[in-house]
């Protein structure tokens, strides 16, 4: 192995990374370093794959007994979990998978790690989920996630907003259905919360609107985000100054490849 990367041979197994675009995705090199550390002869391979060729792509590289798994990003997560033989419960519940991993017999079991990502990197940063009422903002796909993980975190309400009203009152709908009342519609109004969680793109450009109406943010808040650019996005800029705890879009990717790793070395990718 040399400078944090295995020595190519013919064990030397393969772990596609599937999205359409590519080019943005940081995870390749970073997961094949921490396979390495772990003592995984893998390579994380990033691969342009569009919608449309997804199904085609997966059923064919699934032949080859190389490649241990399968790292999926936008805009592939919900077609992947159609290529899962088996998944865990967390999978099941939201219909998408970000990783997968062979099964004995060679075909795919998948997980959705976003959500418990988003989580531990809030706790790392000083979250408490546990008993909190919180406010989410987003209810796409990475929105689904992170939802489900706080609730299985204990936040005692969590309250969603989204622009998109169609899109919120599905997600709450299904998460009442194991939660019950301790999912209600939320605004952008995060007053009287004291956990925040913005789960959608806004701040990535600049001129984009805060996702919560910061000048209610207090410093007894928590407030976390996903997106990786800029490193500190507007909102997470604004609850510093205001003197809340927070966590970025880098924070919870640290966490997203750590939970990656895990789960593929727990079906022995070596």
């Amino acid at each position: 192995m040399n400078a944090g990367y295995p020595t190519l041979s013919g064990e030397t197994t393969v772990v596609p990374i599937l999205g359409d675009p590519i080019a943005q995705v940081k995870s390749p090199d970073g997961v094949t370093r921490l396979l390495t550390a772990r003592g995984a002869n893998s390579v994380v391979v990033p691969m342009h794959v569009e919608p449309a060729d997804l199904d085609r792509f997966v059923d064919g590289i699934s032949l080859a007994h190389s490649v241990s798994g399968l790292i999926v990003t936008v805009p592939h997560k919900f077609s992947a979990y159609a290529h899962c033989a088996t998944a865990t419960d967390r999978a099941h519940f939201l219909g998408s998978a970000n990783v997968l991993r062979r099964n004995p017999d060679g075909s795919w079991h998948g997980d959705q790690v976003d959500g418990l990502a988003f989580v531990r990197a809030a706790i790392a940063a000083g979250c408490v989920p546990e008993g909190a009422k919180a406010l989410q903002v987003g209810a796409g796909g990475a929105g689904s996630a992170i939802a489900l993980a706080l609730l299985e975190a204990g936040v005692a309400e969590l309250a969603l907003h989204d622009a998109d009203a169609r899109r919120r009152d599905a997600l709450v709908g299904r998460l009442r259905e194991r939660f019950d009342d301790r999912v209600v519609l939320g605004s952008a109004d995060p007053t009287g919360r004291t956990v925040v969680a913005n789960a959608t793109p806004m701040g990535m450009r600049e001129g984009d609107p805060f996702p919560v109406a910061v000048e209610a943010l207090d410093p007894s808040m928590f407030v976390g985000d996903v997106i990786t650019k800029p490193a500190i996005s507007p909102i997470v800029q604004a609850a510093r100054a205001t003197g809340c705890t927070t966590s970025t879009g880098g924070d919870m990717f640290a966490a997203v490849s750590e939970l990656i790793v895990d789960f593929l070395l727990e079906g022995g990718s070596r």
